[in-house]
C-alpha cells in the first residue's frame, strides 16, 4: 500500500485516539509517525498557549527533557572518533578533583552505572532549581554526595551523570554544550527548530507547559533551564526529531561503529544503551526514551528493523506519552489497542468523602494530602498542586488527568487506615497519619 493511502487510513484512527485522550485532559501536543522514510502523519493537538488561544502544530517547539540524552551520547561518540576522549576514560582525567573520579568512567556515566546519586532526588534541589547555576556550579552542588553503589556494579538512573558528561564535553572542546551540539548535530541536519531552552531568549513558536490542578490547569512551575544541560535542556519539534531519526541510519554525523556502540544494550545496565533504551512492541524491536521536565513530557521510538519512527511531544506534564507512543505504534502496525476512557462516576455520600480527608504518608516527609472541597475530593501529590479524584465505588477512585486509580482502606475499627495508589507496575501504600 502506498504511503498516501496508509496515511489516509492512519489519520482518522490517530485523531479518534488522541481526541479521547484530550477529552480526559491527558494530552496536548504534537505527534509524528513515519515509515520507510516517509511521514505518514505530522499533526498538532490541543493548545500551545491556553491564555492566548495558540494551537499546537508540528512547528511548535517543546522541551525534550531526558530525550536530550540521545544527543549527548552522540556528541561523546564524536569526540571519541576524534581521539579527544575514550569511553573508558575516568572522570578524573577531565575533572581531577571529582571525588572518586578515578573509579568512574565515561561509559558508566552514559549507562547510569556510576553510582552517582540522582540530582533531582537530592535534599536541597528544590531550593536551587530556580537559580541560574552554571554546569560547574551544579556539579559542585552534588559532587560530594556519597555514591549510591560502587561504580559499575548496578544500574541507577542519574541525571547527575549526564550533567557531568555535558561539562566534560565543554572542557574537551573549549566550547559551550550549546555551541558544540549546534555545530555538530543541528546545523548539519538542518534542525533549525531545535536548541537549548532558555528563559531569557525569545524563542518563536515555543509552547508553554502546564500542570493539572483542581478541575483545570495551571502554568508549570519555574525551573532554571541552565540546570538540565545535556541531561534535559533541549527543545525541538516533531519534524526536527524526524530529521534526527533519519540521520541515525547514516554515517553523516558519526561512523557506523559509533552508532553500534550507541545502540548496544550493556549488561551492566540491563536494556540501557547510550542515551537510548532497547525495547520491543508487538514483536518489533525498538530503541526509545522518555523525557520529562516542568510542564513537558515526550517519548520517541525508533523501530529500526521496520524503518518506522514515532515521536510524541506534549506540554501537559500528566500526559501518558509512553502509552500514547505504544498505542500509536499499534495503529501503525495494525495491532489492537484500547481507546482511553474514564470510568463512570459513582454517587458517594459527602460523609464518606469527608472521611477520606487527611494526610497519607508514603515515606517520611513524603505525603499525599487528601482534601474535601465543595462536595469533591482532591489529592495533592508531593510538591504538586491538588487534582480532583472521582469515585468509581465507595472506596475506589480514579484521576481523569492521570492514568491512575486509588483505593481507600478501612481498618477493623471502621476508620480509614491507608490509601493504595495504583499507578504503574507497583502499588504504593500510604498510611493515614492525620
Amino acid at each position: 500500500m502506498c504511503a498516501s493511502l496508509v496515511a489516509q487510513n492512519l489519520e482518522p484512527q490517530v485523531d479518534e485516539y488522541l481526541n479521547a485522550q484530550i477529552k480526559l485532559g491527558r494530552f496536548s501536543g504534537a505527534v509524528l509517525i513515519a515509515k520507510d522514510g516517509k511521514v505518514l502523519l505530522s499533526k498538532g493537538y490541543g493548545m500551545a498557549n491556553h491564555e492566548l488561544d495558540v494551537p499546537n502544530t508540528p512547528k511548535i517547539k517543546f522541551r525534550l527533557g531526558s530525550v536530550t540524552k540521545q544527543f549527548t551520547s552522540l556528541l561523546i561518540m564524536k569526540l571519541e572518533e576524534e581521539g579527544k576522549l575514550k569511553v573508558t576514560d575516568p572522570v578524573s582525567k577531565f575533572i581531577p578533583d571529582y571525588p572518586r573520579g578515578d573509579e568512574i568512567t565515561i561509559h558508566q556515566l552514559l549507562t547510569h552505572t556510576s553510582g552517582i546519586p540522582e540530582l533531582l532526588a537530592l535534599d536541597g534541589f528544590e531550593d536551587i532549581k530556580r537559580d541560574p547555576l552554571t554546569t560547574k556550579e551544579l556539579i559542585d552542588f552534588f559532587k560530594n554526595e556519597p555514591l549510591d553503589f560502587e561504580p559499575g556494579t548496578k544500574y541507577g538512573y542519574s541525571n547527575s551523570g549526564y550533567v557531568l558528561l555535558s561539562y566534560i564535553i565543554e572542557l574537551v572542546t573549549g566550547k559551550s554544550y550549546e555551541e558544540f551540539v549546534t555545530e555538530t548535530i543541528f546545523i548539519p541536519l538542518g534542525m533549525n527548530d531545535t536548541g537549548m531552552d532558555s528563559q531569557s531568549k525569545v524563542i518563536k513558536n515555543r509552547a508553554d507547559g502546564y500542570f493539572p490542578a483542581g478541575e483545570g490547569l495551571i502554568n508549570a512551575p519555574f525551573i532554571s533551564m541552565t540546570l538540565p544541560a545535556g541531561g534535559g535542556g533541549l527543545y525541538s519539534t516533531v519534524e526536527d526529531m524526524f530529521k534526527w531519526d533519519r540521520s541515525l541510519y547514516t554515517g553523516k554525523l558519526v561512523k557506523k561503529s559509533s552508532l553500534d556502540k550507541i545502540f548496544t544494550p550493556y549488561s551492566d545496565s540491563g536494556k540501557y544503551c547510550y542515551g537510548w533504551i532497547k525495547g520491543e512492541d508487538f514483536g518489533h524491536v525498538c530503541f526509545q526514551h522518555s523525557g520529562g521536565i516542568e510542564g513537558f513530557v515526550c517519548y520517541d521510538k525508533r523501530y529500526v528493523d521496520d524503518d518506522a519512527f514515532i515521536v510524541v511531544l506534549s506540554n501537559y506534564i500528566n500526559s501518558p506519552v509512553k502509552d500514547i507512543a505504544k498505542d500509536l505504534a499499534a495503529i501503525l502496525f495494525g495491532e489492537s489497542y484500547e481507546l482511553p476512557q474514564a470510568a463512570a462516576v459513582a454517587d458517594v455520600s459527602e460523609d464518606i468523602l469527608k472521611s477520606y480527608s487527611g494526610i497519607y504518608e508514603i515515606a517520611p516527609e513524603n505525603n499525599l494530602d487528601v482534601t474535601f472541597q465543595n462536595g469533591n475530593l482532591f489529592v495533592a501529590p508531593p510538591g504538586q498542586p491538588p487534582v480532583q479524584i472521582f469515585p468509581e465505588t465507595e472506596t475506589d477512585f480514579f484521576v481523569k488527568a492521570f492514568k491512575a486509580t486509588m483505593t481507600f482502606v478501612t481498618g477493623e475499627d471502621g476508620k480509614v487506615s491507608e490509601l493504595i495508589l495504583h499507578m504503574g507496575p507497583n502499588d504504593v501504600h500510604a498510611k493515614k497519619i492525620k
